[in-house]
């Protein structure tokens, strides 16, 4: 038997964009769907954030999100099992109020909501399923862990020592010994896919922010008879960052014709020619993109204490890391990259596209 494995899939990404929702129905209609009717696969696994925001849903994004997905599963006689992740509770200390509940109950026969821990037998393999962990259910999963027969888990974990996107790893989360006594864990959660001894992190399937830019996104595929897990990428990209350096004669040569539909981002290395690059940024506003950013440099950026050579002009996440690295402070610079990561993902998030 095989199962497909979605996570973080977030119906309503960034204030219900319909660029997103356009990007996501892109996803499903010709990657995801087509797949799983090529290859027979009835069953899915959908480990956490089905939705985005924890508190409310946008109708227009809801009735798009039912078109695209689950209207499928019920065209074509797929069933999926979920748990919830933090972004589908209400609480941020129980989940018991949460959106699947609330919001597939038209769904019933295609969707089965698993809100505790439980062990799910697929085609003699058992599987672990643990849904979001919290203060309110933390040692009934615990309990559970230690007493539960199944050599695979599934869940929506918040790991230290993990990536929470490219390079940027977790400090605050749970360690991962707790999860040693399986042979697999898949997890949800983090948007970037890693692994480290039987923690899997499969990373979101689409991208949402910058930060996915270049980030290879995958949603996978899980034999129940070999145990083995295929990653099957989405090459469906919307972000695209342009190194500009008219030093070089390959920049002449760049290519634009792959730019529609995408958000573009041009880092400016060198500009000796200043008519040549309006010329080439001309190009690029011929296509039909989303939105163009141009970053020349980060000068302002940079205080009196801060040594700005090394300084990386990739992203805005990147520069706040390295000068929070450079500042001279006995505060624990780990949580601040946290605190920072936290703020970053939520206003973009609260950001109308």
């Amino acid at each position: 038997m095989k199962v497909a494995i979605l996570n973080d899939t977030h119906c309503g990404i960034r204030n219900s964009s319909e660029i997103f929702m356009e990007y996501q129905s892109r996803f499903y209609t010709d990657v995801f769907f087509p797949y799983l009717k090529e290859h027979n696969i009835k069953k899915i696994l959908h480990l956490g954030d089905y939705y985005e925001n924890r508190t409310s849903i946008n109708f227009k994004a809801l009735h798009h999100n039912r078109r695209i997905f689950l209207d499928k599963l019920r065209d074509n006689s797929i069933h999926m099992d979920i748990i919830p992740g933090n972004h589908d509770c209400y609480f941020k200390n129980t989940n018991r109020l949460n959106a699947l509940k609330e919001l597939l109950g038209h769904y019933m026969s295609e969707v089965r909501i698993i809100e505790e821990p439980e062990v799910v037998d697929y085609d003699g393999c058992k599987v672990a399923l643990i849904p979001w962990i919290n203060s309110e259910n933390e040692k009934r999963v615990k309990d559970f862990i230690s007493t539960c027969k199944a050599d695979i888990c599934g869940a929506h974990l918040e790991l230290s020592g993990f990536e929470m996107q490219m390079g940027i790893p977790c400090t605050d989360g749970m360690d991962a010994s707790l999860f040693s006594k399986f042979d697999m864990v898949l997890s949800g959660h983090f948007h970037t896919k890693s692994q480290n001894n039987n923690i899997h992190y499969l990373g979101s399937q689409m991208e949402f922010f910058w930060s996915d830019c270049n980030d290879k996104k995958y949603f996978h595929v899980f034999d129940t008879d070999t145990r083995e897990l295929t990653a099957i990428e989405n090459p469906i990209t919307i972000f695209e960052k342009i190194l500009y350096d008219d030093t070089t004669s390959k920049q002449a040569l760049t290519k634009v014709s792959h730019l529609d539909n995408k958000f573009v981002k041009v880092i400016v290395i060198n500009k000796s020619k200043p008519a040549e690059f309006e010329k080439f940024i001309d190009r690029i506003n011929s296509k039909k993109i989303y939105g163009l950013q141009i970053a020349e440099n980060f000068q302002d950026f940079a205080g009196a204490q801060v040594d700005d050579e090394n300084i990386s002009i990739e992203s805005t996440d990147k520069l706040l890391y390295t000068y929070i690295d450079a500042v001279d402070t006995d505060l624990d610079k780990d949580r601040i990259k946290n605190k920072v990561h936290e703020l970053m993902i939520e206003a973009q998030s609260l950001e109308i596209v």
